[in-house]
């Protein structure tokens, strides 16, 4: 029994010990449940933090793979993220570009080697996305083995705002700096204030102004341009303007340069910076009114010695200056002008002394009358008045609203209307003597008047235009006899500008017979137009000849093209043939040559050199000559272009002893062809060596422009060599023909400088005496 009751204890503890272990085992496997739990939900709080952060990891391991969020592929175009880090290269304008990837791989490689971080900034295909890549080695937490964390922003908005402050920021800088330019350089003075009413800036007219050195001077000084007004400074002038935030202008004495000048002055507050001011010389506005009062004094005493009436009326319609020829006209006394006569008022006065028209409502023709003060144009009427006067109204609106009205006395004149007989006689026998054909028109389009040639010319009947037919019935006439008969409303035409429109109108048309006319519409002063037809048949077959002679001409230069352009091959492909199998003799190519052979092979290519230059020299002056020459221009400085053509000729120079002085200095730019004005001041040079001796000297300038000359584009080559006679000069230069005695040569080089000068747009100009030298001006625009 004892035992059975210690086994039975023993099997008690040991299910107790058990409970205890289950127990502690089953708490413990709960707590790690909530850790778990805890962890998965900080791990996907972590995920969202990732998702939602401004910057996205790009997790790249040694062997190229890499692990990023789904966003990072869309912000680079592509649909999902690849597994390699050279996939990020998309197709069809997707992902990034190749430069870009193979650039980030030398990075990430750098960096996992390294340990040193990159930043990098790119732009995705196709996309105005930006992305700022940082790169460093990753942790070893979150991938061992040495992989590189690269962190992506997108910072496409801050670089916009950027760029558009920049941009802002540009802007106002140039303005501002223009601003300032505009205030420096107005021609008048103007300054600021301080809040303390010093002087702060003055622009250059205002140094001028005061006779100061400079503006250091002005402000130092506190040198003052205005001067007291009622016992008050200017500064103390401005400080109350400063005060009340008002801007004040007055007219102030100033005095300049020991003149005094009439100035109207602004001051006006700048807030809290202070006071700007400016002063604008009104001198002369009054000096112009005071001459404008003696203008208008001269004008209305010359006014008084005319014979015809000129009245001025003012924009209110009253009567400002009448002459004596007006004032007798309408019966005007100097009391009415003094008065302020109103113009209504004036034309019912002129009524009751039987001056105006008689009408059969005065009141409507009297406002009719007052519209001209409103008119765009100078009117005119005709005034019959009882007595047999007749007066000649103008009626001239001014700019200002007022009136001229001017009266003239044709009384006289309508006593020569006896005499319109006689002339129309006369002129019918003028036109009737004339070569060409006339015909003169009423506004109406009747004939009124035509020479005997006018009928002969369109084939009419002498009978049919006694009947002084009408337009319609003469074009209908006309166009029987023409070769296309709808072409006669041309005439119609002409008659109507000449007749209606008063304007000049031509045309020209082809009669059935062949002929061709030519006829012409011209207003005459009495109203009428007068139709002249000229016969141009033989002129039209001349002018013809001509056209024909053109095309050939333009066929001839056509072929004179292509034949620069054929010769220019035919004379190069010989020459550097030659010249390259030469230099394949000297080279030794085609074996060992003796030195006589040698010799003969430099001579050769020498030759060939010399005559592949008077080719080039040919065949450029061909093309210049017919205007052919290709010239392409860009900014040329002329001192380092000439140092170069001497460096190329230093071996010659040396070689012939001869002194080169180059004078001139850097900043004179010319627009030039560098190759062909090379050419042509090369060409002079080389001459230039050729006829100087040894021990001569040759000198090249660029001389100093005047004062009062902005030109920038003369150059003066001048030797003191042998020189040439002034006929041989005329003939090189192209004036004289070719000589055919030997020794004179081609003067290819310098007829070929003088062309290619002048395709410049510019001038060459020779002058030699034997035994002095010769001097060369090239003038450039």
């Amino acid at each position: 029994m004892e035992v059975s009751l210690t086994a039975l204890i023993v099997i008690a503890l040991l299910l107790a010990a058990w409970t205890v272990a289950a127990a502690v085992l089953m708490l413990r496997a709960s707590a790690k449940t909530q850790r778990t739990k805890a962890l998965q939900t900080s791990l996907k709080r972590m995920q969202h933090l990732v998702d939602v952060a401004p910057a996205v990891p790009l997790l790249v391991r040694t062997d190229g793979r890499i692990e990023a969020p789904e966003r990072l592929a869309r912000w680079l175009g592509l649909e999902k993220i690849p597994a390699y880090l050279s996939e990020l290269e998309g197709a069809s304008g997707e992902g990034l570009s190749k430069p870009q990837v193979e650039e980030l791989w030398d990075k990430v490689r750098a960096t996992q080697k390294s340990a040193s971080p990159f930043s990098v900034t790119i732009t995705p295909s196709g996309s105005q996305r930006s992305l700022s890549l940082e790169g460093s080695l990753a942790d070893p937490q979150v991938s061992p083995g040495g992989a590189a964390i690269v962190w992506v922003f997108d910072f496409t908005t801050s670089e916009s705002e950027l760029a558009r402050l920049r941009t802002e920021a540009s802007i106002a800088k140039s303005d501002f700096a223009a601003l300032s330019g505009l205030i420096a350089s107005a021609p008048i003075p103007m300054w600021i204030r301080d809040p303390e009413m010093k002087l702060r800036l003055a622009n250059k007219a205002y140094v001028e102004a005061v006779g100061a050195d400079s503006l250091e001077a002005v402000i130092e000084g506190q040198i003052e341009l205005l001067e007291a007004r009622d016992g008050q400074s200017p500064a103390q002038i401005a400080r109350g303007v400063f005060e009340r935030k008002e801007q004040i202008d007055r007219v102030d004495g100033v005095t300049i340069d020991g003149e005094r000048r009439s100035m109207r002055v602004t001051d006006l507050p700048l807030g809290e910076d202070g006071v700007a001011g400016y002063a604008i010389d009104v001198e002369e506005r009054q000096q112009l009114a005071r001459n404008f009062r003696a203008f208008r004094d001269a004008q209305r005493a010359m006014l008084d010695q005319l014979s015809v009436g000129v009245a001025q009326f003012g924009a209110d319609e009253a009567l400002s200056f009448a002459n004596r020829p007006f004032r007798r006209l309408f019966g005007l006394s100097n009391d009415v002008l003094e008065g302020k006569l109103a113009f209504d008022r004036l034309l019912a006065d002129a009524r009751e002394r039987g001056q105006t028209p008689e009408v059969r409502d005065f009141p409507e023709w009297r406002e009719e009358h007052r519209a001209w003060f409103d008119a765009a144009e100078t009117l005119e009427e005709y005034w019959p008045l009882p007595g047999g006067m007749h007066l000649r109204i103008v009626a001239q609106p001014m700019p200002d609203g007022g009136l001229v009205m001017i009266a003239e006395d044709r009384t006289e004149q309508l006593a020569l209307s006896a005499t319109r007989d006689t002339l129309l006689r006369t002129r019918t026998a003028t036109l009737d003597s004339l070569f060409e054909a006339l015909a003169i028109f009423a506004p109406d389009g009747s004939v009124q008047l035509w020479n005997r040639s006018f009928a002969g010319t369109w084939g009419l009947s002498g009978n049919f235009l006694d009947t002084h037919p009408s337009a319609e019935e003469l074009l209908a006439a006309i166009g029987t006899n023409l070769e296309t008969p709808s072409e006669s409303e041309a005439i119609g035409a002409v008659v109507r500008a000449a007749t209606l429109d008063r304007r000049e109108k031509e045309g020209q048309l082809a009669l059935a017979d062949g002929r061709t006319l030519r006829f012409a519409g011209v207003p005459l002063p009495d109203g009428n137009g007068l139709l002249t037809v000229l016969d141009i048949t033989d002129s039209q077959k001349a002018e013809q000849a001509l056209r024909e002679r053109a095309i050939a001409l333009e066929e001839a230069d056509a072929v004179k093209a292509r034949f620069l352009a054929n010769m220019s091959y035919e004379f190069r492909t010989p020459l550097t043939t030659i010249g390259g199998f030469a230099e394949l003799l000297a080279s030794g190519a085609a074996g060992d040559m003796g030195e006589q052979a040698g010799e003969y092979v430099d001579a050769i290519i020498k030759s060939v050199a010399r005559l592949t230059e008077q080719v080039e020299n040919v065949l450029d002056l061909s093309q210049t000559e017919a205007g052919l020459m290709p010239i392409t221009k860009e900014d040329v400085d002329l001192l380092p272009f000439l140092t170069s053509l001497v460096r190329e000729r230093e071996t010659a120079i040396v070689k012939a002893r001869l002194g080169l002085d180059l004078k001139g200095r850097r900043g004179r730019v010319v627009e030039a062809d560098p190759r062909q004005l090379g050419r042509a001041i090369g060409n002079l040079i080389d001459n230039a060596i050729a006829g100087t001796p040894n021990g001569g000297k040759i000198t090249i300038e660029l001389p100093k422009p005047a004062r009062d000359d902005d030109w920038r584009g003369r150059i003066i080559i001048r030797d003191d060599g042998r020189g040439m006679p002034r006929e041989r000069l005329e003939r090189l230069m192209g004036a004289l023909p070719e000589s055919d005695e030997p020794g004179e040569g081609t003067g290819l080089g310098i007829r070929l400088a003088h062309q290619l000068v002048a395709a410049h747009g510019g001038t060459l100009e020779l002058d030699s005496h034997e035994g002095v030298g010769t001097i060369a001006v090239i003038t450039l625009p």
